[in-house]
């Protein structure tokens, strides 16, 4: 399933987010904007000058700020639907209704349905696969770090600032990285071997080669998008759509027809051994594509509260399912011992 996840977290990132939008920038919401904070908001601390915010609000961390660009955004967009103008975008959003503080609820609800989903997968790993299994601490360690970067995808899509949004890339790059990672040690065998799980000797020294250059490759990404300027968006999806290609590709290989094989599938194996789920890789390719359909579309928010990112989010869930299904069904088959059925 990391060849899955990986894109999988690669798209629930946003694109390329625009902090400015045609909503934010017209002149009637930053007219709104000025009348609300002067008359709502203290100049010299920012604090209500009313009754505090709701509890809800200030355990999400809203500001009195915060709350007047939530109410004049809503206030615009009612009277876009009045006129039967088209809903405009703010900060690079559609309008939401925020319910107890999340400004993307039905986003965090299918996130964290996601990291369900993995939490669920470790426990399947860890019932499924004995102890000596080579990729047993692999599946683990991309459960885990799957159900980071889930978590941090739930609290971004509840309260999205310049902190929340760094947490949710980097831990969904991590999770991409760590896909590619993986699928390279399960597919060309550089996991450690034994008795009962043969794998390939001469390759094992490979092993810490390819995790230096994983680490390496993940500190280098984080720091050059860490540092000022700025935050080069459209640096990070180029790297993490080449990771989730790479990520396919080895994928969609394992899928191929005996009499095309270009690696053997398991390491105690002939090369045109083909098990018979081979084609679930190919076809968790093709869902995986369909799905993203979803990403290229852009509509207002439905009643303000499902887009299609958040419907992206919601089809993952299914996907992820039928990934772990299908990691178990392979690291179960009797190949990985020597023996063929």
């Amino acid at each position: 399933m990391r060849f899955f996840s990986s894109v999988l977290l690669l798209l629930a990132l946003p694109a390329v987010p625009a902090h400015a939008s045609a909503g934010d920038r017209s002149p009637e919401y930053q007219a709104c904007l000025a009348r609300c904070t002067r008359a709502s908001c203290d100049p010299a601390t920012g604090a209500p000058l009313h009754p505090p915010l709701p509890l809800a609000l200030r355990l999400t961390r809203w500001s009195c700020a915060d709350n007047c660009a939530y109410t004049c955004m809503h206030a615009l967009t009612d009277l876009a639907a009045e006129s039967g103008v088209r809903a405009q975008q703010f900060h690079g959003k559609w309008p939401f209704w925020r319910v107890l503080g999340a400004q993307e609820p039905a986003a965090a609800v299918f996130s964290f349905a996601n990291l369900l989903v993995h939490v669920q997968g470790a426990d399947w790993a860890r019932r499924a696969l004995p102890r000596a299994h080579p990729m047993r601490p692999f599946y683990l360690a991309w459960a885990y770090i799957s159900i980071n970067a889930w978590a941090w995808s739930t609290v971004f899509h509840t309260r999205d600032t310049r902190l929340t949004e760094r947490l949710d890339y980097f831990s969904a790059g991590l999770a991409i990285l760590y896909g590619l990672y993986m699928s390279a040690v399960r597919l060309f065998h550089l996991y450690p071997g034994s008795a009962a799980f043969p794998s390939r000797r001469a390759r094992r020294p490979l092993l810490a080669v390819w995790r230096a250059a994983c680490a390496l490759a993940y500190a280098a990404h984080v720091a050059y998008l860490a540092l000022p300027p700025r935050f080069d968006y459209a640096y990070n999806v180029r790297a993490s759509l080449a990771v989730g290609l790479a990520h396919h590709l080895l994928w969609l290989a394992f899928a191929l027809p005996a009499r095309a094989t270009l690696f053997p599938r398991y390491a105690a194996a002939p090369r045109a051994y083909r098990p018979p789920h081979a084609g679930a890789a190919a076809r968790g390719v093709l869902l995986l594509c369909a799905a993203t359909a979803l990403e290229l579309l852009d509509f207002p928010a439905w009643r303000r509260a499902v887009d299609a990112h958040a419907l992206w989010h919601l089809a993952t869930v299914p996907l992820a399912v039928l990934w772990w299904d299908f990691l178990i069904v392979d690291a179960q088959d009797p190949a990985w011992r020597g023996v063929r059925e």
